[in-house]
């Protein structure tokens, strides 16, 4: 079954809520790399600019002949925000980080290890846990 807008939201904001805040805490703990709360704040911007990426996601995905969301086309969403994020904390800062303070390698090894995460869950513990919603436009609610 092809997600609905709802049902992208509902499954971003419960993998990050769950698998990107446990995967963030060694960073955000200065175990894995230096840091701290940033971690989280990136964290939430992804999730909020995430929102409205959906909207654009799931607008391009009408025009795709089998109106799916493919896992290469979920890659390259990833780069994409990766991207968006680093060019905006690079230029003009995020609240709470400004640009002097965010760390290049820093985001990318933290963000791919979200994003990592976030995929192998969407794609296997989704499956398992909410069997139904895959007939319900990916909504678990």
């Amino acid at each position: 079954m092809t997600p609905t807008l709802l049902g992208r939201w509902q499954t971003r904001i419960l993998l990050l809520s769950t698998v990107g805040v446990l995967i963030t805490l060694p960073f955000a703990l200065g175990i894995i790399s230096p840091g701290g709360g940033e971690y989280f704040l990136i964290l939430i911007y992804i999730a909020i600019f995430g929102i409205f990426w959906d909207i654009a996601y799931q607008y391009i995905q009408r025009y795709r002949w089998d109106c799916d969301w493919p896992a290469v086309l979920q890659l390259l969403a990833g780069i994409w925000e990766a991207v968006f994020v680093v060019a905006i904390a690079t230029t003009i800062g995020l609240p709470g980080i400004p640009k002097e303070k965010f760390l290049l390698g820093s985001f990318f090894f933290h963000y791919s290890s979200v994003w990592l995460g976030v995929f192998v869950a969407s794609q296997s513990l989704m499956r398992i846990f909410f069997p139904r919603s895959r007939f319900r436009g990916g909504q678990w609610l």
